[in-house]
């Protein structure tokens, strides 16, 4: 009876020892995760939170940040250190950062060099050139956003991937006419050989790890969402369902790859999904797409023109208003938050040197920043924003992109300073570091 009694009182100390180890290890386990989930900013209850905190932000497009984090041609280290210093000084810390520019240089609206030469043959300068920036804004507490590729030409994207399926070229829309250009790239949507390819370089992006820190992609909380393309879309009616297929396939992709970090869209929104605002709801109300993107362009949309870049100001500015509201209150209904990850505003009398002035993008540009400031008061759906795009302390050497030119925020399709926000531009700084102050404000 003795006996028994101790055995059971060893018995009985040994559970007790193995629980309080269990109840140690899911502590640890629980604080691990808490940390981890604070690193990275996710959406709960319509808003994105970092830290436990809502999070707003006013950011830039930064397209050519691996180029130059590269020490091949193209790099330069140095000025990207200064770019992010200035970035950040000014209160700009989201960056939309391309990753997957695809084929052969040579082509004069297309940038160089690319990441992807032939199809799973990759440039590791410029992998590396996205290690250096990475790492870099890890060292700033800055965040990308990181798109896998375009719809567009002009960084080889879609047209690309269509010759490697022996589709042949795609010419660009001013060459062929946009009807023609739509129902060629279209094919991207349709073509199984296009979409293995491109699923096969998210793979190889996603699960990188990074040769500079040492640290998986997919644990890197300067990695903001992994973007599906940018502005992609459906070219036509034909490809509607396989367009939102592809998004809903390749979100699935990239979250089972990455359950840390969000996926977006890289959707102009209702222009980007051909004036279809069911489907543009649609793709945005997929589970694995975490929040709702919108691009506006008065002058690409010709809500302007050359000639009346301040004369219709208003209308651009009325109009901005309604696209901006319905897309809002879009992610609203779908619970989720709204980012404008591109706009931009031509210099007044359509001139891109960078000494032209630009009162009528200062105003459009306090607007837009303004509403994001008073959705970031109100704790609304529309949560930030990215202009298009920092040109930092670029010095063009030809209105068009030449290579060996430092890069701006124009790719090489379009004229340099036609959008590009340069670190001269004092007044359109002045009025993007109001904005980041005003929502740091907030947060404090």
């Amino acid at each position: 009876m003795i006996l028994s009694m101790k055995k059971r009182k060893i018995t009985l100390v040994g559970v007790f020892s193995l629980l309080m180890l269990c109840a140690t290890f899911l502590s640890c386990r629980s604080h691990s995760q808490a940390e981890t989930d604070s690193a990275f900013i996710r959406v709960k209850q319509g808003q994105f939170f970092r830290g436990g905190k809502p999070y707003y932000f006013v950011g830039t497009n930064f397209w050519y940040g691996a180029i130059l984090g590269s020490e091949g041609c193209g790099g330069d280290r140095a000025r990207l250190v200064r770019e992010l210093d200035m970035m950040k000084e000014k209160g700009i810390e989201n960056l939309r950062v391309l990753v997957g520019a695809e084929g052969l240089g040579g082509i004069p609206s297309r940038i160089e060099p690319t990441l992807q030469k032939y199809p799973g043959e990759y440039n590791d300068t410029i992998f590396e050139g996205l290690d250096f920036l990475l790492s870099e804004m890890g060292k700033r507490e800055m965040t990308a956003v990181l798109y896998l590729t375009n719809s567009w030409g002009w960084s080889g994207g879609w047209s690309v991937y269509l010759k490697w399926a022996g589709l042949g070229e795609v010419p660009e829309p001013d060459v062929v006419g946009w009807t023609n250009y739509q129902s060629q790239v279209s094919r991207f949507l349709r073509n199984d050989s296009t979409k293995a390819m491109y699923a096969r370089h998210v793979e190889k992006v996603v699960t990188r790890t990074n040769t500079i820190t040492g640290k998986r992609y997919i644990d890197d909380p300067a990695i903001f969402s992994w973007q599906l393309c940018n502005e992609p879309r459906p070219f036509g009616e034909i490809s509607k369902p396989a367009f939102s297929e592809w998004v809903a396939a390749t979100a699935a992709q990239i979250k089972a790859l990455d359950p840390n970090h969000m996926v977006s869209v890289g959707s102009e929104g209702k222009w980007g999904c051909d004036g279809d605002v069911p489907l543009c709801e649609k793709i945005h109300s997929d589970p694995n797409v975490d929040y709702l993107t919108f691009h506006l362009w008065p002058f690409n949309w010709s809500w302007i023109n050359k000639e009346t870049v301040i004369d219709s100001l208003n209308v651009a500015l009325r109009e901005a208003k309604a696209y901006m509201d319905m897309h809002v209150e879009m992610a609203r209904r779908l619970g989720k938050p709204a980012v404008m990850e591109e706009f931009g505003y031509p210099r007044d009398g359509f001139q891109f040197a960078k000494e032209s002035p630009h009162t009528a993008r200062d105003a459009f540009y306090a607007y837009v920043l303004g509403r994001v400031v008073q959705s970031a008061e109100e704790g609304d759906a529309f949560a930030g924003c990215n202009f298009w795009a920092w040109g930092g302390i670029a010095n063009p050497a030809h209105e068009m992109w030449l290579p060996g030119d430092d890069y701006t925020g124009d790719p090489a399709q379009e004229q340099q300073g036609l959008n590009s926000v340069f670190a001269s531009d004092s007044s359109t700084v002045a009025v993007i570091s109001q904005a980041c102050r005003q929502i740091s404000q907030l947060k404090e």
